[in-house]
């Protein structure tokens, strides 16, 4: 049975001020309010996917966060995305930058694009990360549908990597809400349902708010799997356009108070 930890993928966005910081929020404190006033405990790191962790970036998160506080970090594109030709030096680098978070470091999140498809070489490649990464807790998120087999689920649990329960447009081709585990760790990942998906720019892909209605429906199927899991569940919003992470994440942490398993992991907002 595993506790259940709820954050945002990303915290550090200008158009969050107004909207989840205080205006004028100047960048270094946009994670101790995160932290301190919003009461998040745990985090998912998106830069890291444009760029390459920062040692001294890792070492300033863990300087101004608690003990306890739990970090994910998404994988860099040039390991899920334009692979690069030399992968364990890729590889390398990106486990050297990270490491100062130390037992802070709760996961890796490997985000596998839509043209990342089902087929031969591309499980061979997956069977290599796993060992270029072994000692980590590792997530795998699929885009495309064609993933949604009990064969890849079966894949991913014999190598004890972690499943990425998505919720996104209910659009032909992407990944339908799934919620089942295959690891240890429990892994949600809500990117909002913005039906123009395959048509905006990135930047307001992730523009829309869960109703309470909607999000109440996810509850049972957190507690479900964290039921199961021996490690944390985590649950992460990503439709970060202008805050609404923020705001549905903390709607969630309201509606699983007083949940089983739920219990003392997460926390709402100070007031």
């Amino acid at each position: 049975m595993s506790e259940i930890l709820i954050g945002t993928s990303g915290f550090s966005f200008d158009d969050w001020i107004g909207e989840v910081y205080p205006p004028h929020t100047r960048k270094q404190d946009m994670l101790p309010y995160y932290v301190g006033i919003l009461g998040f405990k745990a985090l998912e790191v998106n830069y890291t996917y444009y760029s390459m962790p920062s040692r001294k970036t890792m070492e300033s998160f863990v300087r101004r966060t608690p003990r306890d506080f739990a970090f994910v970090v998404k994988a860099y594109k040039g390991i899920t995305h334009s692979v690069e030709n030399d992968i364990r030096q890729t590889c390398r680098f990106f486990k050297e930058g990270v490491e100062p978070l130390g037992a802070n470091l709760k996961a890796l999140l490997f985000q596998f694009p839509y043209v990342f498809l089902p087929n031969d070489q591309n499980i061979d490649y997956i069977r290599k990360l796993k060992d270029e990464f072994a000692g980590y807790e590792s997530v795998i998120e699929f885009r495309n549908a064609q993933w949604f087999k009990e064969c890849y689920f079966d894949l991913l649990r014999k190598l004890s990597l972690g499943f990425c329960i998505v919720d996104e447009p209910k659009l032909k081709g992407l990944m339908p809400f799934t919620p089942v585990l295959t690891s240890t760790t429990g892994y949600f990942r809500f990117h909002g349902r913005n039906r123009a998906w395959f048509k905006e720019p990135v930047d307001v892909r992730y523009d829309y708010l869960y109703s309470e209605k909607e999000l109440k429906g996810f509850v049972q199927p957190i507690l479900d799997v964290a039921s199961q899991a021996q490690g944390t569940t985590f649950v992460f919003f990503n439709n970060c356009h202008r805050g609404k992470a923020a705001k549905n994440a903390l709607m969630m942490i309201e509606f699983l108070k007083g949940k089983p398993v739920f219990g003392s992991a997460a926390h709402a907002p100070h007031n």
